[in-house]
């Protein structure tokens, strides 16, 4: 199961993360003490954390060993580590912050979340004018439109950017493609479209749809969301606008689940769970059913898996709500972000405008971890080819996910709006209940807005 979801995104995707090497000394980090110029008379050391994810380690040492070649007067330390949160949080409790750290939000530990929620992230917004380190562009003429003007980036909707944007992965739904050529069957394009789908295929003894967990719902829900009202609207519910999910655009994402529901293949829910999880993805290998909601990690995940003859990947956004109406594939990333605390910050920003290089995103890409860089699908093959460029086929890109809060004891949006699925396939909660229950979850958010 990929990283993100054992969590959900507070908004979303994704996840890599950066880790920190025990203590500082006072030589390390005089020289970039406070966000000061550094000291040319001596090289700076520059310590930097990441979560060892399914990408590997390895393009972390080459992109190190790059930026250090390039880059003489700097001398960086790297930790990359599965439990990077468990790493980095004695030190940081001691007064040892990493100058800079990659760390996604929607972890479990929620490292990232509770300094957002304690406002230690420093204000990067700055980085978007700088050249990218070695070539002559800003990196904001570099990122793909729309990455940076997200709760994911700017979690206090100020109009200031505390993460940056890294590793990105575009969620859909997945299927067999070679199935619906095999029958004839045209990808649906709208909800309509897909009940007739299920009508077919269920005569066929395949059902419609499958899920590996609830958490894989956070995607789905926010692209329905974006589907029903667009971005003010989604905005309006990720922030906890009173009333909005008992409005009318909300009603039908809650009604098309509610539908969606009915068309799930039964085994489903018994397999929902952390341990389980990978039987429901089989059933799109087995043509047990059609669509799941997932991401890219999934190819490498089932890489192993037996599959049906004729077995081929596809992807898809999810049907619109209506005929013409936008399709929308939710995309999660992970973010890079620099404690308020670090002692070496304007040399954090400077390593942090390499990582978006030509240089460092090839490294990056090699292993698989693709960045938000404006064309660079055109540079990708094979199954990336085709999940990266979704949205050159009309699909539109969701980003961000609910506004930070101060923690409420025992509330989660995520368990009320998410987790609650599996009672609702099963049969055993109704729609308007659970539409009512996340009403009032998030009443008792938006006064814990921060």
């Amino acid at each position: 199961m990929k990283g993100k979801k054992k969590f959900w995104l507070a908004g979303m995707t994704a996840l890599l993360s950066i880790s920190l090497v025990a203590c500082q000394s006072n030589e390390t980090t005089k020289a970039g003490e406070s966000g000061s110029e550094k000291d040319s008379s001596k090289k700076q050391t520059l310590h930097v954390a990441a979560l060892e994810s399914a990408y590997g380690k390895d393009m972390w040492t080459k992109v190190i060993d790059a930026y250090e070649t390039a880059n003489p007067d700097i001398d960086l330390e790297l930790t990359v580590d599965k439990n990077l949160e468990e790493v980095i949080s004695p030190n940081m409790k001691a007064g040892n912050y990493p100058d800079i750290v990659l760390l996604a939000t929607g972890r479990k530990l929620a490292l990232t979340e509770t300094l957002i929620k304690d406002q230690a992230l420093e204000d990067i917004t700055d980085v978007l004018d700088m050249n990218v380190y070695g070539e002559d562009m800003k990196v904001k003429d570099k990122l793909v439109p729309g990455f940076t003007d997200t709760l994911a980036t700017n979690p206090y909707n100020d109009g200031k950017m505390y993460l940056s944007p890294m590793f990105y992965s575009p969620t859909g739904l997945f299927y067999n493609a070679g199935l619906l050529k095999e029958k004839g069957w045209e990808l649906p394009k709208t909800w309509d479209e897909m009940w007739a789908l299920g009508d077919q295929a269920k005569a066929e003894g395949i059902s419609l749809f499958t899920y590996p967990t609830t958490g894989y719902f956070d995607a789905f829900v926010y692209s329905l969301l974006l589907e029903a009202g667009g971005p003010d609207f989604y905005n309006k519910a990720m922030t906890y606008e009173d009333g909005i999910w008992e409005s009318p655009e909300a009603e039908k994402v809650f009604e098309t689940i509610g539908k969606l529901a009915k068309y799930t293949e039964p085994t489903t829910v018994a397999n929902a769970n952390d341990k389980d999880f990978t039987k429901n993805q089989q059933m799109i290998l087995d043509n047990k059913a059609l669509f799941m909601p997932n991401g890219t990690w999934v190819v490498g995940e089932m890489g192993e898996a037996p599959r049906a003859d004729g077995f081929e990947w596809g992807m898809t956004a999810l049907p619109a709500l209506e005929e013409s109406g936008d399709q929308y594939a939710f995309t999660f990333f992970e973010q890079m972000w620099i404690p308020a605390a670090a002692k070496n910050k304007v040399a954090a920003k400077e390593f942090m405008t390499y990582v978006y290089s030509d240089e460092a995103a090839g490294i990056f890409a090699e292993a698989g971890a693709i960045q938000p860089i404006d064309g660079i699908s055109d540079k990708l093959t094979g199954d990336n080819k085709l999940f990266y460029s979704i949205y050159d086929s009309g699909a539109k890109a969701g980003m961000g996910g609910f506004a930070a809060t101060e923690a409420v004891e025992g509330v989660s949006m995520a368990d009320t709006l998410f987790g609650t699925i599996n009672s609702i396939v099963s049969g055993d909660k109704k729609v308007k209940d659970w539409q009512e229950a996340v009403e009032k979850v998030s009443d008792q958010m938006r006064d814990a807005l921060k």
